[in-house]
C-alpha cells in the first residue's frame, strides 16, 4: 500500500516581547505559539510505502529579505499512524502483549456440554431400575385438548323367535312351539343319542333350515289340514313332542345324552343354510354308499348345492351299511306291476329279464330294464322297499336275493357320514360346507321376520 505525503506550511508567529531574531528552540515552543494565520495545504507527491521511519520535519531556510516577507517554514507530514499501527499490531502479537482471545469454538462446545447434561439428567432421574415395574403414565390434557369418550359398542339386533306348528299324525291334531323346541324334536327322532355332539349341531342346523324355508315360504305342501307348516311324518322331517323325547331318553338311561342334544341345539341357535341368500333346501339321509347324489338324478330337478360328493365314512363305521333281502319272483312282479306273461320264456329260470342300462354319479343304478320295461333306479327302490337304489341281485330258483349298500334317497347331507366326519375331528361347519356345496349360514329369526 502507497502512503500519501502531504506538505503543509505552517507560518511562525513571534511571541510577545520576542525580537526577530529569535529561533525556536524546540517543537515543545513551537506548539506553544499561536498561529497567525494559515496557507493553503500543498500536496506533495506520492512518495513510495516502503519508508522505514517517519521523516523529520524540514524548514524552509530561505533568506526572509530577499521575499520581504515572514519567514514561514514548510512542514511535510507523512502518514504514519497506519504504518505505525500495523507494526504495533506486529509486534504485539510476537511478544503476546495483551489478553488473548480465546478460540472461536469453546463458547460453542461450552453450549453444547451444558445442553447435553440438561437433557441427560432428567433421563438419569427418571430411569427405571430392573427392579422396578413400568408404570404407564397418562397424558396431561391441555386446555385445548377434549376428551372423546369411547363409542358405545353397537346393541346386536334381536328378533323374535317363530313358532311351528306340526301336524301329529297319530292323534290329528295339531302343537305349535317355539322353533328351537321343534328342531330338538327332529333332531332326537331323526339321528341316533350317541351320535358326536358336532354331528348333532349339523343335523340340528339342517333341520332348522328344512322348516325356515317352508316357514318363508309359507309352505303347507303335504299337510293334511291347513292349519299347520309341517306333518311328523318322513314326508318332511320325523318329529317327536321334546318333553316325550326327553322323558323317553331319560327312562332309558340316556339322561346325558339328552344334555348333548340340548348342547347341540342351544350351539347352533338361530343357524341355518343359505344359498344366494335364502335357505336351501337342507335334505338329508341315513346312510351313503361311498357316494351322495345329484340332485337331478333322483328328483329330476338340477339343483346347485344338492351335488354329488365323495363320503367314505358310512362304509366303516355305518352298521347297516350292507344289506340283503330275499323276495320270490311273483312279489317281485307283482311289486313292479308286472305279469309272469311278460318274462320270456327262455328268462324265467334266471335273472336275465333284469338288466342295468346307466349308473349314475354317485354310483347308483340310474336306469334298468325289468321284463322288457324301463324303469329308474329310485323307482325300483321304492316299488321293491329296498334300503338304497345301489344294489345287486342274484337268483336261486324261483328267489331273488337283494343286496343293497347305504340306506335313503343319498341326496345331501349323510347322517352316518357327518358322525364319521366328527369322530375325526370336524366342526359342524365343515361336514355341512362338504355336504352341501357352495352354501353360507344366515340368521333363521331375522329371515322370518323380513317376510
Amino acid at each position: 500500500m502507497k502512503e500519501a505525503r502531504v506538505q503543509v506550511k505552517v507560518p511562525l508567529v513571534p511571541r510577545p516581547g520576542a525580537t526577530d531574531s529569535e529561533e525556536p528552540t524546540s517543537n515543545s515552543t513551537m506548539e506553544k505559539d499561536k498561529l497567525a494565520s494559515v496557507t493553503p495545504i500543498r500536496l506533495a507527491s506520492v512518495g513510495s510505502a516502503t519508508t522505514s521511519a517517519p521523516r523529520k520535519a524540514r524548514v524552509d531556510t530561505s533568506d526572509d529579505a530577499t521575499t520581504g516577507q515572514m519567514h514561514v517554514p514548510v512542514i511535510e507530514l507523512d502518514h504514519f499512524r497506519p504504518v505505525k499501527r500495523r507494526r504495533m499490531r506486529t509486534f504485539a502479537r510476537g511478544h503476546r502483549w495483551g489478553r488473548r482471545r480465546p478460540p472461536r469454538w469453546q463458547p460453542v462446545a461450552a453450549a453444547t456440554t451444558l445442553l447435553t447434561l440438561a437433557l441427560l439428567i432428567p433421563v438419569i432421574l427418571v430411569w427405571p431400575r430392573s427392579d422396578d415395574p413400568v408404570k404407564s403414565v397418562p397424558a396431561a390434557p391441555t386446555a385445548n385438548s377434549t376428551s372423546t369418550p369411547a363409542p358405545t359398542p353397537a346393541v346386536p339386533v334381536t328378533y323374535p323367535e317363530p313358532n311351528v306348528r306340526v301336524y301329529l299324525s297319530a292323534t290329528g291334531t295339531t302343537m305349535e312351539l317355539p322353533l328351537e323346541k321343534y328342531v330338538s324334536g327332529v333332531v332326537a327322532a331323526e339321528m341316533p343319542a350317541e351320535f358326536r355332539l358336532e354331528a348333532l349341531k349339523a343335523q340340528a342346523i339342517a333341520a332348522r333350515t328344512f322348516i325356515v324355508r317352508r316357514l318363508a315360504a309359507n309352505d303347507t305342501s303335504g299337510v293334511p289340514s291347513g292349519d299347520a307348516d309341517v306333518t311328523d311324518t318322513v314326508s318332511h322331517q320325523v318329529f317327536i313332542p321334546p318333553d316325550q323325547a326327553k322323558a323317553e331318553w331319560t327312562r332309558l338311561g340316556k339322561a346325558e345324552d339328552w344334555e348333548k342334544l340340548e348342547q347341540a341345539i342351544r350351539e347352533s341357535r338361530d343357524a341355518v343354510m343359505t344359498y344366494q341368500g335364502k335357505a336351501i333346501t337342507a335334505s338329508f339321509f341315513s346312510t351313503s354308499n361311498g357316494y351322495t347324489e345329484n340332485a337331478e338324478d333322483v328328483w329330476g330337478n338340477v339343483v346347485p348345492y344338492l351335488k354329488s360328493v365323495d363320503s367314505p365314512w358310512d362304509k366303516k363305521i355305518a352298521p347297516r351299511f350292507e344289506e340283503t333281502v330275499t323276495m320270490k319272483r311273483s312279489e317281485v312282479l307283482q311289486k313292479l306291476n308286472l305279469s309272469a306273461s311278460a318274462i320270456p320264456v327262455s328268462a324265467q329260470k334266471g335273472s336275465a329279464w333284469m338288466e342295468v342300462l346307466s349308473t349314475t354319479k354317485g354310483h347308483r343304478i340310474k336306469e334298468m330294464q325289468i321284463a322288457g320295461q324301463t324303469f329308474s333306479g329310485p323307482e325300483v327302490r321304492n316299488l321293491l322297499g329296498l334300503r338304497s337304489s345301489q344294489f345287486s341281485w342274484k337268483s336261486d330258483g324261483d328267489k331273488i336275493e337283494f343286496t343293497t349298500y347305504g340306506y335313503g334317497h343319498g341326496v345331501g347331507m349323510s347322517q352316518w357320514g357327518a358322525n364319521g366326519m366328527a369322530q375325526e375331528g370336524h366342526t359342524a361347519t365343515q361336514i355341512l360346507k362338504h355336504y352341501y356345496t357352495g352354501i353360507s349360514f344366515g340368521q333363521a329369526s331375522k329371515m322370518l321376520a323380513s317376510k
